[in-house]
C-alpha cells in the first residue's frame, strides 16, 4: 500500500524517529500506526543493544533544586557533538524534573528508558551515569553552579542559625561564590578533620623520606615534616584553601566574617561536583 507523506509525518511527530525509519515501520505495519509505533519501538531497542558497548567520554551535568532538594546528574554520550545538541539538553533537564517530581534517590528503570528512548531517536550511545540528590533540612540552603556549559557542576550546602540570613545579598553572594571556588580548586575534602588518617600516614612517611638527608636536629625534621603536611591538607580541603575572591583569608575565615556582619552563624556542611566525562 502507499503510505502518504502525511501518515510518515504524524508518525515522526508522535515518536522522534527519523523519516525513513517511520516511513519503513508504517510500510511494515501496512500503514497501521499503532503497530507502526509498537515497530519503531522494538527498532529502538535493537538499536540501543547495539550501542551498549561504545565509549561515552563527552557529556554534560545538569543542576535543578527546588525549597526541599537539590539533584545533580551527569549524562554522558559518545561524542560533543550530541552533548551540544538541543535534545541532549531537553534530556537532562527532563531527567532533573522527574528525579524532583517523584523523588527518586537513585538511578532506576524509569529514568534510564528516558535515556534509551533518545539513543534510538539520535543513535549513539548515551548513559545517565551519575545522580546526586541532596534533601534540605530546615535551616540549610544550596548554591549551584554549572560551568562550561554543562562541563562540570558544583552544588554545596550551607546551614545557619538563622534561615532567612540566606536572603541577605552579601550571604548570597558568598555562597555563590563558594560554588565557584569547588569548581576552581576541586578540594578533596570539607576540612582536615574529614581526612582520613590513613591518608595522613602515607603523606608524612612521604614528607620524612623528602628531609631525612637535611643536616638537622630530629625534631627540626618533624616540624618540618608537619608544615608540609598542614600545608597539603589546607591545599585540599575547602575550609582551609584560601578563599577565590579574597587570598588573604581562607574559606572559613571569610565565612566567619560574612556570617558576623550578618549577624548570624554560617557553616559548610558539605559539597559536591561531577566532572563530564569522567570516572
Amino acid at each position: 500500500m502507499q503510505i502518504t507523506a502525511q501518515q510518515v509525518k504524524q508518525l515522526r511527530d508522535a515518536t522522534g524517529a527519523g523519516m525513513m525509519d517511520c516511513k519503513n515501520a508504517l510500510v511494515k505495519a501496512e500503514g497501521d500506526f499503532d503497530k507502526a509505533d509498537k515497530i519503531l519501538k522494538e527498532m529502538g531497542l535493537a538499536a540501543v543493544a547495539k550501542r551498549q558497548d561504545r565509549a561515552t567520554d563527552n557529556g554534560r551535568v545538569f543542576i535543578k533544586k527546588n525549597d526541599k532538594e537539590v539533584v545533580m546528574l551527569e549524562v554522558t554520550c559518545e561524542t560533543d557533538f550530541v552533548a551540544a545538541n538541543e535534545k541532549f539538553s531537553e534530556l537532562g533537564n527532563d531527567l532533573c524534573d522527574t528525579v524532583l517530581a517523584k523523588g527518586y534517590t537513585e538511578i532506576n528503570d524509569d529514568l534510564v528508558g528516558k535515556v534509551n528512548a533518545l539513543i534510538a531517536i539520535i543513535k549513539e550511545n548515551m548513559k545517565l551515569s551519575k545522580l546526586y540528590v541532596l534533601p534540605l533540612a530546615a535551616g540549610h540552603y544550596a548554591s549551584t553552579y554549572i560551568h562550561g556549559n554543562g562541563a562540570m557542576g558544583v552544588v554545596v550546602e550551607f546551614a545557619s542559625d538563622k534561615s532567612d540570613v540566606f536572603a541577605n545579598p552579601e550571604v548570597l553572594e558568598f555562597t555563590n561564590d563558594c560554588a565557584l571556588h569547588v569548581a576552581a580548586f576541586t578540594p578533596t575534602y570539607l576540612s582536615m578533620k574529614d581526612v582520613p588518617e590513613a591518608y595522613v600516614n602515607e603523606q608524612l612517611d612521604i614528607f620524612r623520606v623528602q628531609v631525612k638527608d637535611m643536616q638537622k636536629p630530629e625534631k627540626v625534621l618533624e616540624g618540618i615534616v608537619k608544615g608540609k603536611l598542614n600545608k597539603h591538607l589546607g591545599e585540599i580541603c575547602l575550609l582551609n584553601q584560601a578563599f577565590v575572591k579574597d587570598e588573604t583569608m581562607s574559606v572559613e575565615k571569610k565565612m566567619e566574617a560574612i556570617g558576623k556582619a550578618a549577624g548570624a552563624k554560617l557553616s559548610i556542611v558539605g559539597f559536591k561536583y561531577f566532572t563530564a566525562g569522567t570516572k
